[in-house]
């Protein structure tokens, strides 16, 4: 299902960039001229292809919140953290805790009969 939803949505999305970028300018915008005539309305004729416009648009935002609820649905109840799987052998108490290291892996090697480690001040 959200498959079919998936595409539809991607079709939808690349007709309304088609729609729109086939569209005459009207001009006006960034300053930018394209005609315009003497007697420009407040309201322009609905054509038919910003009645398309808006019909794909609307159909795109509905898809859109279609894929959401999908998406909401499917991952409801479940956590990322709950797919993950710990190798055989291993609890899930030791997974949450770091191994920390142990006071000896701290403190520098023993002196024996190996040359100090800090040089004298002689």
């Amino acid at each position: 299902m959200e498959n079919v939803v998936l595409i539809i949505h991607l079709l939808l999305a690349l007709g309304l960039i088609a729609v729109v970028l086939l569209q005459r300018s009207e001009g006006g915008g960034l300053g930018m001229g394209g005609g315009g005539g003497g007697a420009m309305s407040g309201r322009a004729a609905a054509t038919a292809m910003t009645k398309l416009t808006w019909i794909l648009a609307i159909a795109f935002i509905a898809t859109s919140i279609t894929l959401t609820i999908l998406a909401a649905q499917k991952s409801s109840g479940s956590s990322v953290l709950d797919r993950i799987t710990l190798p055989a052998g291993q609890d899930a108490g030791a997974a949450d805790a770091p191994s920390s290291p142990l006071g000896s892996d701290l403190l520098p090697p023993a002196q024996g009969d190996n040359a100090p480690l800090v040089p004298s001040a002689d």
